[in-house]
């Protein structure tokens, strides 16, 4: 008999969400949001996978009659119906200025998977070539 977790897990799929913050707020509200979504994902049943924190950066166009935002782009595993509730909650809180979610395909989780093969193997190079100059 199939065990139901199992299923429930190869019913997920990956996303990658990104989404920018008013950059007005003080860095300790900036976390705080940061670690809200984080926690929103996984009490809903989601597993993030990777985030990055692109920080303050100038918009393309004003939003809100704003010219920056702050940038945070994650890669997490969730089931479909996790990103309703996931946007609606984004966009009810006024300090989110935009959001894009994507469910990535198998190509886009495979390039994923090399730029962070190629990104560790770039990193471990260089410490090799620190430890070298060093002795």
């Amino acid at each position: 008999m199939a065990d139901p977790t199992a299923a429930k897990a190869a019913k997920k799929n990956t996303y990658e969400l990104t989404y920018i913050l008013n950059a007005v707020l003080n860095d300790d509200q900036l976390q705080d949001l940061v670690a809200r979504v984080d926690k929103f994902i996984e009490e809903h049943g989601g597993e993030v996978l990777d985030k990055n924190v692109w920080g303050s950066q100038r918009l393309a166009y004003p939003i809100e009659k704003k010219r920056n935002g702050y940038y945070v782009n994650m890669t997490f595993l969730s089931e479909g119906d996790l990103i309703v509730r996931l946007e609606r909650a984004l966009d009810i809180n006024d300090n989110v200025l935009r959001y894009l979610t994507l469910r990535m395909d198998r190509r886009m989780i495979e390039h994923r998977a090399k730029r962070k093969a190629a990104a560790a193997r770039a990193a471990a190079e260089a410490e090799a070539s620190a430890a070298e100059s060093a002795a």
